[in-house]
């Protein structure tokens, strides 16, 4: 664990000085569960309109994609866009949080989504494809965004498993949400203005971005990472290798990693691919929306019960969980025909619980492992990593099933899923073995 941060001083208000802010005098020391609870709320009222922004964009660009150009490949680059995006700014984004505060970093990274969600109604509108990438990368500032908030929860959380698994679940709402309004009636409503029938869902999309993105700038105050003493603005720019270093030198640090790459890999990699499985099996995109709706209360719902889980049981037990739901799921998804549902709706559903026990898990590891003025730099190399996985995972999903099936495309994603489970098992193993016993993370 590195040493913590010291407390801020008081002293002139808006004031720099090294890496931490100056509080101004005469502020009154905020109770931190109280902001703490304030901070949840607030983040809570961001996520779910920018989760449904995302779920309504990410579920229809396969489709659009595929419809625009015609071929699948280009389908699963399109919707890989968005991992693309929230990669390339994994970075840029956590930076302007440790100058700037969490506040706006998220909302701005769901202004800039709520553009891309504009962009990508205009490709749909005019039929023009690079637009649609274009588009999707902008949206994955949300994603990154959503993904930078179950962090900021944590910044003040005295169990940061159950905050971050709370943050998640509230995910839920909106993401169920997302679909099934961008399929359902917005789509409806979309052609009886004369806009294509596929630039329904990025209609919702940009809207809801715009709501995300007020509720964060007007309402996360006291920034939750002032109020920890994680705020700062350096004379210097930070080298990445300040951030690197420390995370591929500690086992939790690379384990934790490892997981949040693993489970975007097995994730995105299927669910990219799915609804055109489904589509070519003869099923209405109603159908495929369900599909996709029931994957997300997968990922969500369940994550304050897996975050309790893991303050109680530790971190590693948990990715252990993660990576045998994300294996059992890949494979019923692996046996699922075209025509057939059944598999996919199980198959999938069972991927979204194992996804989050590796997310919540994940991420309270590195919480725990990290601390100090570079924990917001090397929660963002963590998290570009997860993306930048997520999107090769995209793109490859689409090469393998132009030259193979879907089945094919999910047993080699069920193959990948082990490796955090044989890793946890690895180390356990070396631990016992070890005479001094070793320390984990969890003992």
């Amino acid at each position: 664990m590195q040493e913590p941060t010291t407390p801020t001083p008081a002293g002139t208000p808006g004031e720099m000085t090294g890496t931490s802010v100056i509080i101004p005098e005469g502020t009154p020391h905020h109770d931190r569960a109280t902001v703490q609870r304030r901070t949840l709320r607030v983040l809570m009222g961001g996520i779910i309109p920018g989760g449904a922004a995302m779920s309504s964009a990410y579920s229809s660009a396969a489709i659009l994609g595929e419809e625009l150009t015609g071929n699948e490949l280009l389908g699963g680059i399109a919707a890989s866009g968005l991992t693309m995006g929230a990669a390339y700014t994994a970075l840029p984004l956590p930076r302007v949080m440790a100058e700037r505060g969490r506040r706006p970093g998220i909302a701005g990274g769901y202004a800039i989504a709520g553009v891309g969600a504009v962009v990508c109604l205009a490709a749909a509108q005019i039929g023009w494809y690079p637009l649609l990438v274009l588009g999707m990368m902008g949206i994955g500032l949300g994603y990154a965004s959503n993904m930078a908030a179950r962090f900021a929860s944590a910044d003040l959380a005295d169990e940061p498993g159950a905050a971050i698994g709370m943050l998640i679940w509230a995910s839920t709402f909106g993401s169920v949400l997302g679909p099934l309004l961008g399929f359902g009636p917005i789509r409806s409503l979309s052609t009886s203005i004369g806009l294509a029938e596929l630039a329904g869902p990025y209609l919702l999309s940009a809207t809801l971005f715009v709501v995300a993105a007020l509720s964060v700038h007007f309402f996360l105050r006291p920034d939750p990472l002032l109020v920890a003493g994680g705020l700062g603005r350096s004379e210097t720019r930070v080298p990445l290798r300040s951030y690197l270093r420390p995370l591929v030198e500690s086992p939790d640090g690379r384990l934790a990693v490892g997981s949040m790459m693993v489970g975007h890999i097995v994730m995105v990699g299927i669910m990219t691919m799915l609804p055109l499985h489904m589509r070519a099996g003869g099923h209405e995109l109603q159908v495929i929306g369900y599909m996709i709706s029931l994957h997300i209360i997968g990922m969500y719902a369940f994550s304050p019960i897996v975050g309790k889980l893991v303050d109680r049981l530790g971190p590693q037990r948990m990715i252990v969980v993660g990576s045998l739901l994300l294996t059992v799921g890949a494979v019923v998804a692996a046996r699922n025909e075209a025509h057939h549902s059944v598999g996919a709706f199980v198959g999938m559903f069972l991927i979204g619980i194992g996804w989050s026990c590796g997310l919540v898990a994940s991420s309270a590891l590195l919480v725990r492992t990290f601390d100090g003025p570079n924990r917001v730099g090397i929660q963002g190399l963590a998290d570009m990593c997860m993306t930048a996985g997520g999107a090769s995972a995209g793109i490859a999903a689409g090469l393998v099933l132009a030259v193979s099936t879907f089945p094919v495309l999910s047993a080699g994603a069920a193959v990948v899923a082990t490796l955090p489970a044989v890793t946890v098992f690895v180390r356990w193993r070396s631990t016992r073995r070890s005479p001094a016993g070793g320390q984990g993370t969890d003992r």
